[in-house]
């Protein structure tokens, strides 16, 4: 199983998310980008750890940190190694008293501990080929707005029943839009609708 090291490039989240946010990790020795939904209590807790501030009583995951500190728990790394049903599973990789242990949790939970521990942060190859996004460069003189569709070609195009096919073709356009506009949400969402209808196709 070969791991690859992602960092945290960042949050981000839209009106129409109820409250989840998109947790983006970059690979660090890569190009590609792998979205997450996370809810928002951890969204907040990784965003207050990467801004260093400090709660004036500690939250779950500070309490988790001070209790390891107390016992002598060190977390050596965590690593996101499974995805089923557009779940994401992580394991948090433990050394006590000359043991190592891997301690299953939520991939939020899991990062939120390891910028409190400064430790690093892993994706197995095999998620990243299947979960994470490619920014592709702009070719040179290649215009960033997208072409214009006149008024009859959006009704036919409304009119015209699509095969999956067709659908899949329009949701990977839809894909590659929003990667452009960096809406890593929506291109999470359409990620993993391309996922299940490539099960039907």
């Amino acid at each position: 199983m070969r791991k690859l090291q992602v960092d945290i490039l960042g949050l981000s989240t839209s009106p129409h998310t109820n409250g989840a946010y998109a947790l983006i990790l970059y690979e660090v020795e890569g190009k590609r980008k792998l979205p997450i939904i996370i809810g928002g209590f951890e969204a907040q807790a990784i965003a207050l750890k990467l801004e260093n501030i400090k709660p004036p009583r500690p939250f779950t995951h500070d309490l988790f940190k001070n209790i390891s500190d107390v016992f002598g728990l060190h977390v050596n790394e965590i690593v996101i190694d499974e995805l089923h049903n557009e779940t994401f599973y992580a394991k948090i990789v433990c050394e006590l008293g000359g043991e190592t242990h891997e301690i299953d949790a939520r991939p939020s939970d899991a990062i939120a501990i390891a910028v409190r521990f400064n430790a690093p942060v892993f994706v197995t190859e095999d998620i990243m080929d299947e979960a994470g996004i490619r920014e592709e460069q702009k070719e040179e003189g290649e215009s960033e707005e997208p072409e214009e569709s006149s008024a009859g070609e959006i009704e036919a195009a409304a009119a015209e029943p699509k095969s999956p096919a067709g659908k899949l073709d329009e949701l990977e356009a839809r894909l590659d839009d929003a990667i452009s506009r960096e809406n890593y949400e929506e291109a999470a969402r359409l990620r993993d609708e391309i996922s299940r209808l490539k099960g039907i196709v």
